[in-house]
C-alpha cells in the first residue's frame, strides 16, 4: 500500500511543472474606450497585460525587471496563499522593498490553490495605470464540466495619470476625501466587445473585477447561470442571474447557452453609482458586450429597465455552500474588532482609519522586521504603532468584527487567507443601503441572526454603508499579511493593518532570498531593524513614520476650508498692501503739484 501511494504522488509530482514568464515593465500607450490616449504600465511593450494561467501544482516563476525609469513597483498574487513563501507576497513595505528604477526581482511560488485570482501591483498608486490582469489556476479536478471557458476582467479607468490624480486627492482642497470619478468602465480592457459562443454548450466563465475603485453589476439578458467558485473556493452550483462583484473579487460561473443562432444578448455591466461623489454627464454608467450567438446578426444596446444602480438586486454571495461543506470553524481563541472611520488630520487632508489608527508605511518591511528581531518578534511593539499591528498565535481560530461608520462600502481583502463570512448586515439585495438611514449600526454578539453550518469562504468581502461583517479564519499560515480596503484611494489614506501570524514558526520557516535583500539596498531602504529602521533597540521607536495628529475639536472639513480660503486670501491682501506700498511715489506726487495739492 505504502509504494502504491508513493507512486501515485510521484506521478501527481512529474505532470507539475515550471511556468517561466519574463516581465520587462515599461510605460507603453493605450486607448482602451477610444476617447483619450494615454500612458499605461505595460509588460514587454504590451498592454493589455498577459493573462498568467498555470495549472494546479505547477511552480509559478516571474523575472520582473522595473524599465519605468520614475517609479518603484512590485507584483502582489491576489488570493494566493504562499505558505511558507510569504516573502513572494509583493506588497510593499510589508513583505518586500519597493523594486526601484532598473532593478529585478524574481518572484518564485509554488500555486497549490485553484481558480480565479490575478495579479497587481502593490507599490503606493500603482496598479490604476494598467498594472493589473487576471491569473488563472485550471484543476482538471475541478467537480463541474464545462465545453470552454473564457476570462472575462472589468474595472473602472482614468485618462489621467495616477501621480496627477492622487496629489489632487490627498488635498486640503478635497476635506471630504472624495475619490477621483472615473472617466470610463472597461470589459477585457476595452468596450463594445463580444464573446463568441455556440449552441447548446456550456460556458465556464470567469469574472474579475481589476478596477481600483467601483463595483460593477453584471448579468447576461435572457439567460440564468450557476455560480460554482468565489475566490478560489468552489461552491456548490447556485443559479443566479445578477452578481455584484466588487473591486478584487471574482466569480467562476457556467452559463449554458440557447439552442438558436439568430440572436445576440446583452452582457451588461453597471457601475455601483452609489461609491461616486458625482457623476459627469459623459460618464456611461451601463455598459453593453455581448454573448455573440452570430456574428452577422445585430448586436442590440441593453435594455436598462431601473433608474438607478441600488435597484438591482445581486445575489448574495454569503449564502453560498463551499463542495467541501467545510463547517462553522469554533468559537474564536482571539477577536479583533475594529471600527472604520473617515475623518481630517492636521494637514487639513483627508485620511481613513481601523480605530482612529491611520496605516502609515514603516521605514523597514514588517516581515523583515519579524525576521531580524530574535526573541522580541512577539512583541507587537516593534512594527510600529502606525501599521496597526496585531499578534495572531499558530493555529487560533481568530474573528475579526469589522464595523463600518462610514457611509459608504467597502471590499476589504486578507493577504495569505480566505476566510469565512458568518455574518453580514444588511444583506445584499434590496435592504443593503438600509442603514444609511440612521446611526451607524455595529455588530451586537448578542443579536444577532444565525451563524450558517457551512459558511462562504472568500478572500475580499463588502462591507455594507454603516452595517458590519465578521470573518472567522485559522491563523495557520505563519508570516505578515496586510488586512485593506481594496479601493485603491482609501488603501492609500490608510484604511489598512497588518497581522503577524504565528511569528516565531515564521522565523524558523522562512530566508529572505538574496535577490529581494538586493532590492532594499538599491531602493536605500533598510532590511533589519524595527518600523523605526532600530537594529541596536527594537524598542526604540523614536523615528518611526507616524500619522500627522488630530484637529482640535471644533474644527469640521468645511471649517478647515474656510480656514485655508482664509488665510490664503489674507496673504494676498497683505501682498497686494506691500507691492503698492513698494511702489514709485513720484509720478503721484507730480500729479498733485501740478494741480496745487499737498501730501501730507
Amino acid at each position: 500500500m505504502k509504494s502504491f501511494l508513493l507512486l501515485v504522488l510521484a506521478a501527481l509530482g512529474c505532470r507539475a511543472k515550471t511556468v517561466t514568464y519574463d516581465f520587462n515593465v515599461t510605460w507603453v500607450t493605450a486607448n482602451p474606450d477610444g476617447l483619450a490616449e494615454r500612458k499605461v504600465v505595460g509588460i514587454n511593450g504590451q498592454w493589455p497585460l498577459p493573462l498568467i494561467e498555470v495549472d494546479k501544482g505547477d511552480q509559478l516563476v516571474v523575472n520582473m525587471h522595473n524599465g519605468l525609469g520614475d517609479r518603484p513597483c512590485s507584483i502582489h498574487w491576489h488570493g494566493m496563499f504562499q505558505n511558507n513563501t510569504n516573502y513572494m507576497d509583493g506588497a510593499s513595505m510589508v513583505t518586500q522593498c519597493p523594486v526601484p528604477p532598473g532593478s529585478s526581482m524574481t518572484y518564485n511560488f509554488t500555486v497549490n490553490q485553484n481558480g480565479t485570482y490575478w495579479y497587481h501591483c502593490h507599490t503606493d498608486y500603482c496598479y490604476p495605470d494598467g498594472y493589473r490582469q487576471a491569473l488563472i489556476v485550471h484543476d482538471e479536478h475541478a467537480p463541474f464540466k464545462f465545453d470552454e471557458e473564457f476570462t472575462i476582467t472589468m474595472s473602472d479607468w482614468y485618462h489621467e495619470m495616477v501621480e496627477d490624480l492622487s496629489t489632487d486627492f490627498m488635498s486640503v482642497y478635497n476635506p471630504t476625501g472624495a475619490e477621483p470619478i472615473p472617466s470610463a468602465f472597461l470589459f477585457n480592457d476595452t468596450m463594445n466587445s463580444s464573446i463568441p459562443v455556440e449552441p447548446n454548450k456550456t460556458y465556464l466563465l470567469r469574472l474579475v473585477n481589476i478596477g481600483a475603485f467601483v463595483a460593477q453589476y453584471f448579468y447576461i439578458e435572457g439567460h440564468t447561470f450557476k455560480i460554482v467558485e468565489i475566490d478560489g473556493v468552489y461552491t456548490e452550483p447556485t443559479e443566479a442571474d445578477t452578481l455584484y462583484i466588487a473591486v478584487a473579487q471574482r466569480y467562476a460561473i457556467l452559463l449554458t447557452t440557447k439552442n438558436q443562432t439568430d440572436v445576440n444578448y446583452a452582457i451588461v455591466t453597471v457601475a455601483d453609482s452609489t461609491l461616486l461623489d458625482g457623476i459627469p454627464e459623459d460618464l456611461q454608467l451601463n455598459n453593453t458586450n455581448w454573448l455573440e450567438y452570430n456574428k452577422d446578426a445585430a448586436h442590440p444596446q441593453a435594455t436598462i429597465n431601473v433608474t438607478d444602480s441600488t435597484e438591482l438586486v445581486p445575489f448574495d454571495d454569503i449564502t453560498l455552500v463551499p463542495t467541501d461543506k467545510m463547517e462553522l470553524l469554533p468559537e474564536p481563541d482571539m477577536e479583533i474588532n475594529v471600527t472604520v472611520i473617515m475623518n481630517n488630520l492636521n494637514t487639513g487632508f483627508s485620511y481613513a482609519f481601523l480605530n482612529n489608527i491611520s496605516y502609515t508605511k514603516p521605514k523597514v518591511p514588517s516581515l523583515y522586521t519579524a525576521m531580524s528581531s530574535g526573541d522580541l518578534v512577539a512583541n507587537s511593539e516593534i512594527y510600529g504603532e502606525f501599521t496597526h499591528p496585531m499578534i495572531l498565535n499558530h493555529n487560533d481560530v481568530v474573528q475579526i468584527v469589522v464595523n463600518n461608520a462610514d457611509g459608504g462600502s467597502h471590499p476589504f481583502h486578507l493577504h495569505g487567507h480566505n476566510f469565512q463570512v458568518i455574518n453580514r448586515a444588511p444583506p445584499y439585495g434590496p435592504h443593503f443601503n438600509d442603514f444609511l438611514n440612521g446611526d451607524p449600526v455595529p455588530y451586537d454578539p448578542s443579536n444577532h441572526t444565525a451563524f450558517p453550518k457551512f459558511p462562504a469562504r472568500r478572500d475580499t468581502f463588502v462591507l455594507p454603508p454603516q452595517g458590519y461583517v465578521v470573518l472567522r479564519f485559522v491563523a495557520d499560515n505563519p508570516g505578515v499579511w496586510i488586512f485593506h480596503c481594496h479601493i485603491d484611494w482609501h488603501l492609500a489614506s490608510g484604511l489598512a493593518m497588518i497581522l503577524i501570524e504565528a511569528p516565531q514558526q515564521m522565523q524558523e520557516r522562512m530566508q529572505i532570498p538574496q535577490d529581494h535583500l538586493d532590492v532594499c539596498q538599491a531602493a536605500g531602504v533598510s532590511s533589519k531593524g524595527n518600523a523605526a529602521a532600530d537594529t541596536t533597540n527594537f524598542l526604540d521607536l523614536k523615528g518611526q513614520d507616524a500619522q500627522p495628529g488630530w484637529i482640535p475639536d471644533g474644527f469640521t472639513p468645511r471649517g478647515i476650508v474656510a480656514l485655508v480660503f482664509s488665510i490664503l486670501s489674507a496673504i494676498i491682501g497683505i501682498v497686494s498692501i506691500v507691492i503698492y506700498g513698494m511702489a514709485d511715489v513720484k509720478p503721484l506726487m507730480m500729479f498733485c503739484l501740478e494741480r496745487g495739492l499737498h501730501l501730507n
